[in-house]
């Protein structure tokens, strides 16, 4: 393809030309993203002053359209220049109706944003409620924990709370799936000393149940461990046929890991070990397996051995 080849002159008067047409577009947008327009941003809806003696159910979305009047700047970086990404709604107005409506409140909700955009509707402008009849639950608490420990350390009893149980309220068709609630999640590094925190319990996810308290004070006990064994006797359940049957062996060796505090106090009598019968008979099996039925709750089992016994039956 030949090449076009420009004179000292001509290269000046393109290069020139170029300058101007960038300019010219350049200003143009500065003049154009300079103006006002309306432009429409999604966002969540968060509530405050709800009512106390009322449970509610919003019968709409929890998100909305803002209608916002913005400078073309604005309109291009709207993503980033709303603050906050949700607004919040008064309810006070629900004490005498089941209704709230934005446009009576487009002067607070516009105060809640940094920069100089302004919300001029939001759609849908009425948001309707739902009542019931406002109800009470207890459920435990649930510590949920991330916890890195040093080599050989590990939780060595029950997790201690204050208080065990958190009051949550609400309507009743939403109570009667709370069985438990959580807390947020306690993380720890490193660990080799007794955990004492106080935690926050996870925020309701619906703005009509309340829960109380907020926080609560927990104490994780933690001990370093020791590899230790017991021999146990096994115990022979579900023997409704045979007067006599003799186990081979009639012990089992328990490995465990156990909280050196908790060492001293350790004796086969805080195991339990047994076979079941019922297992011979229905499916005549050549061995037994071994089931602990009990152990201390500050061990941890690491195995068992023989896992199945022989057994000769005694007519």
């Amino acid at each position: 393809m030949p090449l076009i080849k420009l004179s000292k002159l001509e290269r000046r008067r393109l290069s020139v030309f170029i300058s101007c047409l960038v300019l010219a577009i350049g200003a143009w947008l500065f003049f154009a993203l300079s103006n006002r327009y309306v432009y429409q941003v999604g966002t969540l809806v968060k509530y405050t002053a709800l009512p106390q003696n009322k449970a509610f159910n919003p019968l709409q979305s929890d998100t909305v359209k803002l209608q916002v009047e913005g400078t073309g700047w604005e309109l291009v970086f709207s993503k980033l220049r709303i603050r906050p990404q949700s607004v919040t709604v008064n309810l006070k107005d629900l004490n005498k109706r089941n209704y709230v409506t934005f446009s009576e409140q487009l002067f607070q909700i516009n105060k809640q944003f940094e920069t100089d955009q302004k919300v001029v509707f939001v759609q849908p402008d009425t948001l309707y409620f739902d009542f019931s009849t406002r109800s009470v639950k207890k459920v435990p608490v649930k510590v949920v924990h991330s916890i890195q420990f040093q080599p050989q350390f590990e939780i060595s009893g029950k997790i201690k709370m204050n208080p065990e149980y958190v009051t949550v309220s609400g309507p009743f068709d939403d109570l009667l799936k709370v069985e438990v609630w959580e807390t947020e999640t306690l993380k720890a590094e490193n660990v080799s000393q007794i955990i004492s925190a106080n935690v926050p319990l996870k925020r309701p996810l619906k703005a009509n149940i309340n829960i109380y308290p907020f926080m609560i004070d927990i104490k994780i006990p933690v001990d370093e461990f020791t590899e230790m064994s017991v021999d146990v006797p096994v115990k022979i359940v579900n023997n409704r046929s045979f007067r006599n049957v003799k186990l081979l062996p009639d012990k089992v060796k328990i490995t465990f890991l156990s909280a050196l505090s908790n060492s001293a106090n350790i004796n086969r009598d805080l195991f339990v070990a047994t076979v079941d019968m019922a297992n011979w008979s229905e499916m005549a099996i050549p061995q037994l397996p071994v089931k602990i039925g009990k152990y201390p709750d500050f061990c941890k089992i690491i195995s068992v051995e023989p896992q199945a016994l022989d057994y000769l039956i005694i007519k």
